[in-house]
């Protein structure tokens, strides 16, 4: 019999401009065993409209939270029993998350819109996801740091590793 010390919670992350959407609430949740939602961006978490929009459809089920980027970090801290989905608006985002996030199981680059500095796109993929040159470094950055990165746009989609895309620049 396996005893309640040996489960272990894990921490995906997902860099996706939308945070909080219907594909997080219906594919990436249930796929990932997901209890809670951080989404971190600092403008949102400022704003009770833009939290409010973000979590009203999120079900009683998962524990939501809309936060900046300094809450994050406290609540990352905090040890828990479930799953977690940890989403960001940008890449950049995740540099001031770092320590939290060395242990996550995985990052996935889901969609990111087209900005006026990001001349790297991803060809072919399902999904729209265009990186800057800062992006791509501060990525690499994690990588260096055993963190597994990969873009998927929903779970039953083709995956692109990091390393492919790299190889395609």
């Amino acid at each position: 019999m396996v005893g309640k010390d040996e489960y272990m919670s894990k921490t995906y992350i997902r860099v996706d401009d939308r945070l909080i959407h219907g594909q997080t609430i219906l594919a990436w949740c249930p796929t990932l065993a997901i209890k809670e939602i951080i989404a971190i961006d600092n403008e949102s978490a400022k704003n009770s409209m833009l939290k409010s929009i973000l979590t009203m459809s999120v079900p009683k089920e998962y524990r939501a939270h809309v936060v900046t980027t300094e809450e994050a970090n406290e609540l990352m801290k905090m040890k828990t029993e479930w799953n977690r989905l940890v989403i960001v608006k940008y890449p950049n985002n995740l540099q001031e998350l770092k320590e939290e996030i060395a242990n996550c199981e995985e990052i996935v680059l889901g969609n990111l819109a087209k900005r006026q500095d990001t001349p790297h796109q991803l060809a072919g993929a399902t999904g729209i996801f265009f990186l800057s040159n800062q992006d791509i470094e501060e990525i690499d950055e994690l990588v260096q740091l055993g963190i597994q990165v990969k873009f998927q746009q929903l779970p039953n989609t083709t995956v692109t590793s990091w390393e492919t895309f790299k190889k395609s620049l």
